[in-house]
């Protein structure tokens, strides 16, 4: 590449990286993963797409650094989260996003080093495991 690289050919040099980024549907250094692609350094995870040593998880979606989450999308350095968007070193979270630090939270959005949490509202332990039973079964969960 030289300096003089012209919008253009800067333009069609770049469309043509990400066909072949989107194209590449390897699983690079993973064992045991099933129905997975793109997926680097990961395993026994199923129907996954582009994760990064990621273990045990099953149709999680461009994340890295994760253990045994389910349904989430765009989650790092996660563990035993369910139905998660946009979350971050966080722990036991359902149906929550953009939390960063937060261990047993459910429902939540947008909150950072919560422990205990429905619907962003703090409860004691026991209140939290009661309450999270209750709406899991009707949920569904």
């Amino acid at each position: 590449m030289n300096g003089e690289l012209s919008v253009r050919e800067f333009e069609a040099q770049f469309r043509e990286l990400v066909a072949r980024q989107r194209s590449q549907t390897d699983n690079v250094g993973s064992v045991h993963c099933s129905d997975c692609s793109s997926c680097s350094s990961c395993t026994f995870c199923r129907e996954s797409e582009r994760l990064l040593r990621c273990h045990y998880c099953v149709r999680l979606m461009n994340s890295a650094d994760c253990s045994h989450c389910t349904d989430g999308k765009n989650l790092t350095a996660c563990h035993h989260c369910a139905e998660c968007e946009d979350c971050m070193s966080s722990s036991y979270l359902v149906r929550s996003i953009g939390c960063i630090g937060c261990t047993y939270c459910f429902g939540c959005v947008g909150l950072s080093n919560k422990d205990f949490h429905v619907l962003n509202q703090p409860l004691s332990r026991q209140e939290y495991f009661a309450t999270t039973r209750r709406l899991a079964g009707e949920l569904g969960l």
